[in-house]
């Protein structure tokens, strides 16, 4: 692997995620918005991107179920990433100090609670975490902080003032490896799919899916509808399944492609929450 699309700067979650699942020797191509993570992909500046797809908090990140979608993108695997916040500042300075945090909208969210106690701050949106920091470093502010991984304030020499201050303690990201195509394992590695279909709005149609689901021994993890732009109250279905046996999977996939519309695999891959 010779280099990786992330969103966000080094320090970021994005980053900690490659760091973990291709090792720390791998160089990054920061960008700052996933549509910018998957042009460099789409334009072979990268070889594969890392996206988070899901919190256990928020739920799902609904258009990068869709970037993946539009430009026929494969993932190759997953990584499952305990998300911890915590509050940074330039050294030498005290929680009282601070009049202003600045980080991404669903950090600020999942730490809410924990600035009830500190009414003299302000929070304000930012684009991302890890950028805050650099940005506090690089321009030595002063009486501002952030709030971004351990990682970030490590490089950007930053000191953390409060630790773990997202409110529920225990808090997941699921990130998807995405490449142009998928070099996929053997059948006899995988045992996570991501497809995608589309039903006619007929009684019962999604309960028969299911029940193909069932009956090929397939368990769904999850299922998220998408609605349709072009073609109002239609939507699109997307579903993460887990099987014991490869063989099962592409019983079920023969079957659901003659039931369903617009059928898709979106990636065959290991399940990383074992």
């Amino acid at each position: 692997m010779n280099s990786v699309s992330i969103q966000g700067v080094k320090g970021s979650f994005h980053h900690i995620v490659s760091q973990h699942y291709f090792g720390n020797h791998v160089p990054v191509s920061e960008c700052l918005s996933f549509d910018s993570t998957v042009e460099e992909l789409l334009n072979k500046k990268t070889e594969v991107a890392i996206m988070a797809i899901e919190n256990s908090i928020a739920g799902s990140i609904l258009p990068n179920y869709a970037l993946i979608d539009r430009h026929n993108l494969q993932i190759v695997g997953e990584y499952y990433l305990d998300i911890q916040h915590h509050l940074m500042a330039l050294p030498h300075q005290k929680i009282e100090d601070i009049v202003e945090v600045y980080s991404h909208p669903m950090a600020l969210l999942q730490c809410k609670t924990f600035f009830k106690s500190y009414p003299h701050i302000k929070l304000i949106e930012d684009k991302d975490t890890a950028e805050v920091a650099q940005r506090i470093r690089n321009n030595e502010l002063k009486n501002i902080g952030a709030i971004a991984s351990r990682l970030a304030a490590e490089i950007f020499e930053l000191t953390i003032l409060a630790s773990s201050i997202q409110t529920i303690k225990h808090n997941e990201t699921r990130f998807v490896i995405v490449k142009r195509s998928n070099s996929e394992p053997s059948s006899s590695k995988i045992n996570k799919a991501s497809i995608k279909f589309e039903l006619d709005h007929k009684e019962g149609s999604l309960a028969a899916i299911l029940n193909v689901l069932s009956d090929c021994k397939l368990n769904l993890t999850k299922i998220q509808s998408l609605p349709k732009i072009e073609r109002p109250w239609k939507y699109s279905f997307f579903v993460d399944l887990t099987f014991n046996a490869y063989q099962d999977f592409e019983k079920a996939k023969s079957i659901i492609e003659i039931m369903a519309n617009e059928f898709k695999i979106l990636g065959t891959y290991k399940n990383a929450k074992l």
